[in-house]
């Protein structure tokens, strides 16, 4: 068997691959500031995933650290937190950014989003998501105000931070790296860029 699965993500792009339980997924930003939603499918039943209201309901916080776990819509623990080298700010509340929410911003015609992300990285794998879930937004900085008001901010993490996440079920897991360049969701210089990743096959 491997011992480890290196993994790209281009700026703007998803990717879907199999996470065997046991095994270790690392997210890296190699290359700076970068929101990456995430989803989690239980293999073979997809009905089964990642759920940011059930890990909200579970945890009862809304930022998981480290050994915490994101929990499935079935209240099971699916990838939990072995480390992160990260200031630890993730989002558990956002939706993912589709063709609606540029053209709500203002922009006019296609672009990339982490909706169309999703449906092409698990279509290249001939799967079908049966719905639509929200993700985890590993790095996300959304600022919650007076009254409830949220505000994205830009990432707290830096080049070279990263997170692990260890899969506790046999999965198939999607990562976006979030094509967002209106606001500064990845940024200050609302610039997308490439993330890489690595699957880790034997206990870190």
């Amino acid at each position: 068997m491997r011992n480890a699965e290196d993994i790209i993500i281009p700026a703007g792009h998803g990717r879907a691959f199999e996470l065997p339980a046991g095994a270790t997924l690392t997210v890296n930003l190699t290359h700076g500031p970068q929101v990456v939603d995430a989803w989690a499918f239980c293999l073979p039943d997809l009905d089964e995933f990642m759920s940011c209201e059930h890990t909200r309901s579970c945890l009862e916080k809304i930022c998981p650290k480290e050994g915490d776990a994101f929990f499935s819509n079935r209240r099971r623990p699916l990838l939990t937190i072995s480390r992160d080298t990260s200031p630890g700010v993730h989002d558990l509340l956002l939706s993912a950014c589709d063709a609606e929410r540029y053209a709500l911003l203002g922009h006019e015609g296609p672009h990339r989003n982490c909706a169309d992300n999703l449906r092409e990285a698990l279509g290249e794998l001939g799967l079908t998501p049966p719905e639509l879930p929200s993700p985890v937004n590993l790095f996300e900085n959304v600022e919650i105000h007076d009254q409830g008001r949220l505000e994205i901010r830009p990432p707290t993490a830096r080049k070279g931070d990263a997170i692990a996440l260890r899969a506790e079920q046999d999965l198939i897991v999607i990562l976006s790296a979030c094509p967002m360049d209106i606001a500064p969701t990845n940024g200050l210089d609302k610039t997308p860029k490439p993330v890489s990743a690595k699957i880790s096959y034997s206990a870190e």
